[in-house]
């Protein structure tokens, strides 16, 4: 590594990505280089806070001793690494992928060892929370790996997280995410389903809430509903639902691929898949209760 903090290579600059990206720099204090893509939020405040732009994933890993992927999903994730002028292609001896995508764990392994074979380290680093904590650096982490790199590389993640779990070996991060995104997902559709029916009923919303929040009902997931169902505010939910689709799809994968029970799960996807092709993919996803209102 390069003398004082390391240097970070940043790919995926999105809505989470902009706000792990702003703690590294500025709390954290690490010189940041980011690849430079379209998809990337406005980096203005990222660059006068220090850091500078790549042209290539090849390019920034030739520069960076630690380089965090925060990307969609896994077809993005070996994207990044294995095309062409991708990170592996750059990577140099020791170097550190610290991936914060969601990710389906069987891929995880099989990149974990192409990281290993090309001489890098690895570690999942899965996320939950939103881009609101994001910004704050209070994300939650879930990190799968070798115990010692996670402790070398904690000061890194404690920049832009609150809470940093290690889970276990390669792919024990990215395994839990789902569980936890699974959990989550399918507690926001028996919901949204259940307000659906309530608002055909004529059940007042404030009504509906209320008894939830006092009963069985109450949790972090009615907290995130709560305002689009009294008042068709999104704000305090803003996962896509094609996120929630993809994320849906790979624990249906990993349930799959181990032989573990699915049937909930592939009814609460089904629920994610049918807004989708009604063309709600980005919308959030408190907004599956309108098409539920409208095509019980």
């Amino acid at each position: 590594m390069s003398a004082g903090k390391p240097r970070v290579g940043m790919i995926g600059v999105g809505m989470m990505g902009h706000g792990i990206a702003l703690n590294v720099v500025t709390k954290g204090g690490y010189p940041l280089v980011l690849l430079d893509h379209p998809g990337n939020q406005p980096v203005d405040d990222l660059l006068a806070a220090g850091a500078t732009l790549s042209a290539s994933a090849a390019d920034l890993a030739r520069q960076a001793d630690i380089v965090i992927l925060c990307v969609t999903g896994t077809p993005q994730v070996e994207d990044v690494l294995f095309k062409p002028d991708g990170v592996l292609a750059g990577i140099r001896p020791g170097t550190i992928i610290i991936d914060c995508s969601t990710a389906i764990p069987s891929s995880t392994v099989r990149v974990a060892e192409a990281v290993h074979k090309a001489g890098g380290l690895f570690l999942d680093a899965p996320m939950t929370r939103t881009p609101k904590e994001a910004a704050q650096g209070r994300l939650n982490l879930i990190v799968g790996g070798d115990k010692e790199l996670f402790d070398r590389c904690l000061p890194l993640l404690r920049s832009y997280a609150e809470n940093v779990v290690h889970a276990g070996p390669v792919g024990a991060g990215h395994r839990m995410k789902l569980l936890h995104n699974y959990v989550s997902l399918g507690f926001s559709a028996v919901l949204a389903e259940a307000a659906a029916c309530a608002e055909r009923a004529g059940v007042q919303p404030e009504v509906f809430t209320d008894i939830l929040a006092t009963g069985g009902g109450g949790g972090v997931v009615l907290d995130r509903l709560r305002p689009y169902i009294e008042s068709r505010d999104t704000s305090s939910f803003r996962f896509s639902i094609a996120n929630a689709n993809k994320d849906m799809g790979y624990y249906a994968a990993m349930a799959e691929e181990i032989g573990a029970a699915r049937e909930t799960a592939l009814g609460v996807l089904h629920t994610y898949q049918r807004a989708c092709e009604a063309g709600l993919e980005q919308a959030a996803v408190p907004e599956i209760i309108d098409l539920m209102v409208r095509q019980p």
